[in-house]
């Protein structure tokens, strides 16, 4: 997969270049407020990370705007359309792959076009284009227990990108895996945003991480969660996946961060 990097992008979206919006989003847990009153644009073909401390809405969040569970209050939508439940314009990859263990990698990556009533000739294409496109080439006829945690992960983003969402929603998709596949997906996830012209919302608990891979950065405070800033690291895109660990304005922002969240770090 190609790690380069198309050019900056601008720093203030116009509104029509809005994949999703959220408006005042609150929700309860009873009586435990996870969010409250939140409001955030997420840019149309670009990756928002949302980063903040551990138990601080992220992954409630991602979750409201999938349509998995509803808000208490508040809109959330989605190019315009307001969301009620899940839709095809949106796909999630979960953290703990959620593969379907008796089926091959390609049903797995096809399945979500089976449900949807697509031709199983088209729906094996489609899959196989993005079996490819993450590196399994090969694997197409293995099983989830043959593989590693790093390529369950790759199957999981395969089948999320072969429905055509226009919106991929990414719980901590790295976590489960050892530093140098997450390295590796880092830098295939940068050439997935350039070429695929979808709009990733990542959820991380990696500052580090956050600053590599993203066009926009949202820091969520601490339960009842808001939004506390929100960074475009524009700066460094044109440096190369290889080079921007190495820019000081990468390091720069990842200190500037950790200022502002250390203070929440019990």
């Amino acid at each position: 997969m190609s790690q380069t990097r198309a050019a900056p992008r601008s720093t203030v979206p116009l509104a029509a270049d809005i994949a999703v919006r959220t408006r005042d989003v609150s929700k309860h847990y009873g009586t435990v407020e996870a969010l409250r009153n939140l409001s955030l644009d997420f840019p149309r073909g670009q990756l928002t990370s949302l980063l903040g401390p551990s138990g601080c809405g992220k992954t409630t969040l991602l979750k409201i705007i999938a349509g998995l569970i509803p808000a208490t209050s508040g809109q959330i939508e989605v190019s315009g359309k307001t969301v009620t439940g899940p839709g095809p314009d949106r796909a999630f990859v979960f953290q703990d792959f959620a593969l379907l263990p008796w089926a091959s990698v390609l049903r797995n990556v096809a399945f979500g076009l089976e449900l949807r009533g697509v031709a199983r000739s088209e729906r094996e294409a489609i899959a196989e284009k993005y079996i490819r496109d993450v590196g399994l080439a090969g694997f197409e006829t293995s099983y989830p227990h043959q593989l590693s945690g790093g390529m369950r992960q790759r199957v999981g983003l395969a089948r999320a990108l072969s429905v055509n969402a226009e919106v991929l929603l990414m719980d901590e998709p790295f976590s489960a895996v050892d530093e140098q596949t997450r390295r590796k997906f880092q830098e295939d996830l940068l050439a997935l945003v350039a070429n695929e012209n979808k709009t990733f919302i990542f959820v991380t608990h990696s500052i580090e991480e956050a600053v590599y891979v993203s066009d926009q950065i949202a820091i969520l405070l601490p339960r009842p969660s808001r939004v506390s800033e929100v960074i475009r690291p524009t700066g460094i895109r044109d440096k190369g996946a290889d080079n921007i660990r190495r820019d000081p304005e990468y390091l720069d922002i990842v200190d500037r961060i950790w200022a502002s969240l250390r203070s929440y770090v019990e």
